[in-house]
């Protein structure tokens, strides 16, 4: 992304805040100067400087570069998913099903659960919160210590940094297509 259309998105974010940039080189530590050339497309600005310049707008620093996505990165072909194994890479996991071209506030996986096999490494546990839906087969899930039975078509609600897991106690491969948030 060319340094003016960053510097533009820095200025139509800052102005929209109703930030002057004598004001906006307090909050960020950055001089008058430097903010007024990044803004006008001159200078190249550092990734401390974006830091700081995201950080004082209240904004995740890939906002300023979002106008420069095209849409066809935002899908996502069956073919070139990503792919995360267990620790000794016999099974898939997950099927990542998120696009991405930047970090998203949400990721949407697609778990194999084997027969008569848990989730890997035993519990898990997120900093976000995370929806799992049963698509094929029947599971347990532990949270914390409790167990729960969980058909095709059930829905359960994980919180953050809630100690969980999946068991497939059946003959059968389990499904289960989760919905993550994660902070960006």
């Amino acid at each position: 992304m060319s340094t003016a259309k960053i510097g533009k998105k820095i200025m139509d974010f800052r102005r929209l805040k109703g930030i002057t940039i004598r004001d906006f080189s307090e909050i960020t530590g950055l001089s008058t100067s430097l903010i007024s050339q990044l803004e006008r497309g001159m200078g190249n600005p550092s990734l401390n400087a974006l830091e700081a310049i995201a950080d004082a707008l209240g904004i995740p620093m890939f906002s300023l570069f979002m106008g420069e996505i095209d849409n066809a990165s935002l899908i996502l072909r069956r073919e070139d998913r990503k792919k995360v194994f267990d620790s000794d890479s016999k099974h898939i996991l997950y099927d990542i099903l998120t696009p991405s071209p930047i970090k998203s506030s949400l990721d949407l996986l697609l778990m194999n659960l084997t027969p008569k096999a848990e989730t890997a490494g035993g519990f898990s546990t997120h900093a976000g919160e995370e929806i799992a839906f049963i698509l094929e087969g029947d599971v347990f899930i532990m949270l914390e210590d409790e167990k729960f039975l969980l058909r095709e078509g059930d829905t359960a609600r994980i919180l953050p940094t809630t100690r969980h897991k999946f068991i497939n106690e059946t003959d059968k491969e389990i499904k289960v297509l989760f919905v993550r948030s994660s902070p960006i």
